[in-house]
């Protein structure tokens, strides 16, 4: 997370686009099981060249299955994930990240699951209005704990625009295993809407959705929907984005609760 600033639009108006576009984030929505190591749609956030930064992830599952999805999981109901997350500014459009993954479920210690590894480009760009785009690539190992793919990889894509206090971004994925026949490529599509209601504050909500195989996307009809209020603030020291989220289905977690503290240095 990065700060960002922008001038305050009027409201008049920007209501009925901002229900028009929540409606579409919504209608892609797909299934998901347990909360990932990060909750977070990716925008045009980078360290400057030279400088160090660091996110902490947190999020904990108020309300979901006791049963696993697959031999082996760790069942997501009342599971806790603290995920530090390491960067590096490498050049004015260029970021290397590291994540380190913990669980705790429960009544059991804390676990080590894994890293990842992670590039992050961003084009240049007007950081106060209009389009922006990127991608960023992660390469990871994990335990089975948290993922049936021990070495894994993921392409994002990254597309937003800002105009007046909105912000509007989307985030395609590929997921894959890059083991032997690690099985299909899976697809997903995230999204946010934000308000600045301040210079320093931000509401929105957000959406995360697993489309399921690339090569046979399922049905919206077998898909699970889940959707977070969000706000993002910018303190003096550290920034904040922390949100709850509602599963609107039987596959999704009921509830879940997440926020990340950012730290520039």
């Amino acid at each position: 997370m990065k700060k960002t600033s922008g001038s305050v639009c009027r409201v008049r108006g920007c209501h009925v686009i901002f229900v028009g576009l929540m409606s579409l984030l919504a209608a892609a929505a797909i299934p998901c099981h347990a909360a990932p190591e990060e909750i977070q749609v990716y925008l045009d956030d980078l360290s400057k060249p030279g400088k160090f930064g660091v996110d902490v992830h947190n999020n904990y599952v108020l309300s979901g299955t006791d049963a696993p999805s697959y031999p082996g999981e760790l069942p997501p109901r009342h599971v806790y994930r603290l995920t530090p997350e390491f960067y590096y500014g490498l050049t004015k459009t260029l970021e290397l990240g590291l994540y380190v993954l913990t669980t705790r479920g429960p009544e059991e210690s804390a676990h080590l699951d894994g890293g990842k590894l992670r590039l992050k480009y961003i084009a240049p760009h007007d950081s106060e209005a209009g389009l922006f785009w990127g991608m960023n690539l992660e390469v990871g190992r994990t335990s089975l704990r948290v993922s049936e793919l021990p070495w894994n990889a993921q392409l994002k894509g990254i597309l937003g625009y800002r105009a007046g206090a909105w912000t509007v971004a989307l985030n395609p994925n590929l997921d894959g295993s890059l083991a032997a026949h690690g099985g299909p490529v899976l697809a997903s599509l995230d999204g946010k809407v934000s308000y600045a209601i301040a210079k320093e504050t931000k509401l929105g909500f957000e959406a995360y959705n697993e489309l399921g195989p690339l090569s046979h996307l399922q049905s919206l009809s077998r898909n699970s929907k889940t959707l977070y209020a969000v706000v993002d603030q910018d303190f003096t020291a550290f920034d904040l984005n922390a949100g709850l989220g509602r599963g609107l289905t039987h596959e999704a977690d009921r509830w879940v609760m997440k926020f990340i503290v950012g730290k520039h240095f």
